[in-house]
């Protein structure tokens, strides 16, 4: 059995970007996590040991997103699918999207938008 925890808009304010401009100011980074788990017995014992606390899963994604500056939104989302997968052996795969409303194209636009899966 598997199910599907989904963390949607975790909204952060980070430097990345390959623009000076982008680190120097800043702007928030918004994270959704879709977290496929194979809870073993956690839901049949309702118990949280063998599962996914999602307020640690949140803390995972604040502590990379506000960490080092990346230039990619892309090596982001990938060190936020390894890192959660590392840390809950009990998901089997997370599917990590970023969005950043800011970003610095030549015309309009509500946000970029970036999906990792992994593992793939």
């Amino acid at each position: 059995m598997k199910y599907v925890i989904r963390m949607q808009n975790c909204a952060f304010f980070a430097r990345h970007g390959v623009h000076d401009e982008e680190e120097r100011l800043g702007q928030r980074f918004y994270v959704d996590a879709v977290l496929t788990v194979e809870p073993g017995r956690a839901l049949s014992d309702d118990s949280l040991e063998g599962t996914v606390d999602y307020g640690v899963a949140f803390k995972v994604i604040e502590e990379i997103v506000t960490g080092q500056r990346r230039f990619l939104i892309e090596a982001l989302a990938l060190e936020v699918a390894q890192a959660l997968t590392a840390r809950f052996r009990e998901i089997s795969s997370a599917e990590i999207t970023i969005r950043k409303p800011n970003a610095p194209v030549p015309g309009v636009l509500d946000y970029v938008e970036v999906t990792v899966v992994w593992p793939q």
